[in-house]
């Protein structure tokens, strides 16, 4: 395999703000406008996950009118789930 090969495949990231566990009732009747709360606080650190597995964590930033991820730590390879 090319090296240069490799360096060009694309990984999804994905950035998580934070979880909250639902019941099915409460999935089912979700709608436009509900408010989901989240079990982190506002200014906590937010994960970042590539390929499903956590890299490090980050603070969200604003750029112009969109959102962005300021990486502050990276995980260890041994602490990755």
């Amino acid at each position: 395999m090319n090296l240069k090969s490799a360096d060009d495949v694309r990984v999804r990231v994905q950035v998580v703000l934070g979880e909250k566990d639902l019941t099915i009732r409460d999935l089912a009747s979700l709608g436009e406008g509900v408010i989901i709360e989240l079990d982190s606080m506002a200014g906590e650190p937010v994960e970042l996950r590539a390929a499903g597995k956590r890299i490090g964590w980050g603070e969200v930033v604003i750029i112009d009118e969109n959102f962005g991820i300021r990486v502050t730590e990276l995980a260890r390879a041994e602490a990755r789930p």
